[in-house]
């Protein structure tokens, strides 16, 4: 694997949330879906993320992602305030702090593995030439070379989540930030997944993944479990699985 990888040995915590919480309004009923939640994470840390339905893990992740505000406490991200930041402040953060890769790939469907990889630098208004360059190299670093020119219904499923993990590493992010990135995968695709974001993880990235799968998560060397909206553990994994 090439060597595209951001590392840092700085010891500040690239995430530092205190006391956030969440409320939503639905219908004529009040959800307080974060209760005043505590949580940092150093830069390089691989951590996982897990909790049942309504423990607050996807909201949680909402707010890690910058694709939702707190409603009151304080999320420091990689030495940016964005509690209380505007949509577009936190478009910017967003695309230059966190690479995403998702459940469901959120390709492109017209455009081709290297445009799909390219397109943040699009946003972050980079020349056509530095675009190309740097997106076929993060294909390089997934071992898709041979497919940069195929659109997402000419490959695998595996082969678009290695899409969608480089198009997550071509702004070298501060964070790359996984949400059930194995859910629509077969177990030996899975593993080659989890085997990529441990290589990503050796190379000095920080690394969250949101999973409901035990054994997804013991892939990670530290486990945080959500509880109606609240820290239940938070603990080092001192037996990660085998790869």
């Amino acid at each position: 694997m090439s060597n595209i990888f951001v590392i840092s040995n700085s010891q500040v915590p690239i995430i530092s949330i205190k006391n956030i919480t969440k409320t939503y309004k639905v219908g004529g009923e009040v959800v307080n879906a974060l209760k005043g939640v505590d949580l940092e994470i150093e830069k390089g840390e691989y951590v996982a993320l897990m909790g049942p339905s309504g423990s607050g893990k996807s909201t949680l992740m909402n707010m890690l992602g910058c694709l939702d505000t707190t409603s009151s406490g304080t999320y420091i991200l990689n030495g940016n305030d964005v509690s209380s930041m505007n949509d577009n402040e936190l478009a910017q953060i967003r695309n230059k702090e966190i690479g995403f890769v998702f459940q469901t790939f959120n390709l492109m469907p017209r455009l081709s593995a290297l445009e799909n990889v390219a397109l943040p630098l699009v946003y972050a208004g980079k020349k056509r030439s530095e675009r190309e360059a740097k997106a076929a190299k993060c294909l390089e670093a997934v071992n898709l070379t041979d497919r940069m020119s195929h659109r997402p219904n000419e490959l695998s499923g595996g082969q678009r989540q290695r899409v969608a993990v480089a198009r997550a590493l071509v702004n070298d992010p501060a964070i790359i930030l996984a949400d059930e990135p194995t859910g629509n995968l077969d177990s030996k695709t899975s593993d080659d997944i989890m085997n990529l974001f441990e290589e990503i993880h050796r190379h000095g990235n920080t690394v969250i993944v949101i999973t409901h799968e035990e054994e997804i998560a013991r892939r990670a060397k530290r486990i945080i479990r959500l509880k109606d909206g609240k820290v239940e553990r938070d603990e080092p994994n001192h037996s990660p699985a085998l790869v």
